[in-house]
């Protein structure tokens, strides 16, 4: 069985285009998940049991079921409510919501990673609670997880083949649809892999330039 490279050529543009259409979910994903798990954390640090108690278990709920579950749920149960909302923004929301609940943990350990000095020093200097926070807790526990948040990036990128199960129009899909065209598998599987390899190694690139930065700066 010969391989036909010009198969996988010509299939190119459309890969990429679906390459755009995964970068552009991982990006909306990543934004929410960081925004998110940074609201988690915080709310599981509350004192109230009332507020920490149902995000915990709310928490506990999406990281123990899987993505693909979340995003049919999203995508057949939102229009039943009234939400219509196109499946590129249904694929982002669930990427988001689902990665949301891990960097919430990662947020957590880089608060509790900040030396407990630092909170007594801004309770002795009598700062305002939201300025302990904005200026001396976060800015140290950000710098402490930006690794695992990059990580966190790398593996939605990986993860967004799922979206394809709801009709968004990513790489995945595309070897789908000329594959139901040509019977050529090998070909598309193939460039399909170099092209999410491609992409993977871009986005994992500053990532390992951060944790470079961050090993030299405790060393």
């Amino acid at each position: 069985m010969s391989f036909d490279w010009n198969t996988a050529w010509d299939a190119l543009p459309q890969l990429l285009r679906g390459l755009l259409i995964a970068l552009q979910a991982t990006v909306l994903g990543y934004l929410i998940a960081l925004v998110l798990g940074l609201v988690f954390a915080l709310l599981r640090r509350s004192g109230q049991p009332w507020i920490r108690i149902p995000v915990a278990v709310v928490i506990e709920f999406i990281r123990s079921t899987p993505l693909l579950v979340q995003l049919f749920f999203l995508f057949f149960v939102l229009p039943t409510a009234g939400i219509q909302l196109s499946p590129l923004a249904t694929g982002a929301i669930g990427l988001g919501i689902h990665y949301a609940t891990y960097t919430s943990e990662v947020y957590r350990a880089g608060i509790d990673g900040v030396p407990v000095g630092q909170w007594e020093a801004a309770t002795a200097l009598s700062l305002p609670r939201w300025r302990t926070w904005t200026r001396i807790v976060l800015p140290q526990a950000v710098k402490r997880i930006l690794p695992a948040l990059g990580n966190y990036a790398i593996s939605m990128f990986k993860d967004t083949p799922q979206l394809t199960v709801i009709t968004v129009i990513e790489v995945l899909s595309v070897v789908k649809s000329i594959g139901a065209q040509n019977f050529q598998y090998l070909e598309l599987i193939t460039a399909a892999g170099l092209v999410y390899l491609a992409a993977a190694l871009l986005i994992a690139w500053p990532v390992r330039i951060v944790e470079r930065r961050y090993r030299r700066e405790i060393a």
